[in-house]
């Protein structure tokens, strides 16, 4: 009985101990840090011969309509880069460019076995646009289609064209020579 009191102090003193703290929340990791974007590489410098600059991205798609066939080329889903209609009635076929200008801009086109160069105008649209006609009997059409795999559309103000010389070209042409 002795031991009675002793530990109701106990209790009693038990009672007066604050609460324990929870322990400590670890610091939050930092963050690495931030890198600046990596920049895209300038395109590499064409080489000299044409032949061996990359094709520009894109395939040509071949249709007929009402007033002839048309071959476009262009990234699927996305604008059309190059377009080449034929107009039977006309005998001949435009050859036109994406792309807006106040007025007339030279085209180049080199293929393996012509390079010439027409006077492009702009083209009323709703797309902005330069096109040239073209008789459908002109050689430089012969030139496109037959090309060693590739012919080069160049005009100033716009990026290069490196397009391949592929059976659409010639369908068209054919189309307008009937």
């Amino acid at each position: 009985m002795r031991s009675l009191p002793f530990l109701a102090l106990l209790v009693v003193l038990g009672g007066c101990v604050a609460p324990s703290q929870p322990p400590p929340r670890p610091a939050p990791r930092p963050l690495p840090p931030v890198q600046a974007p990596t920049p895209m590489p300038a395109p590499a410098p064409l080489g000299s011969d044409w032949r061996d600059w990359p094709f520009t991205p894109g395939d040509w798609v071949y249709r007929q309509d009402a007033r002839g066939s048309v071959a476009t080329f262009g990234v699927s889903g996305g604008e059309v880069t190059l377009m080449l209609r034929c107009d039977r009635d006309a005998g001949a076929i435009y050859l036109s460019r994406a792309g807006g200008a106040a007025g007339a801009v030279p085209m180049t086109i080199r293929t393996s076995t012509v390079m010439r160069t027409l006077n492009t105008t702009p083209l009323g649209g709703t797309l902005a646009s330069l096109g040239v006609s073209i008789n459908a009997r002109d050689s430089l059409l012969d030139a496109m289609g037959f090309s060693r795999g590739r012919f080069v559309v160049q005009q100033p103000g716009f990026p290069t064209l490196v397009l391949p010389a592929w059976a659409e070209i010639m369908r068209v042409t054919e189309d307008c020579r009937r």
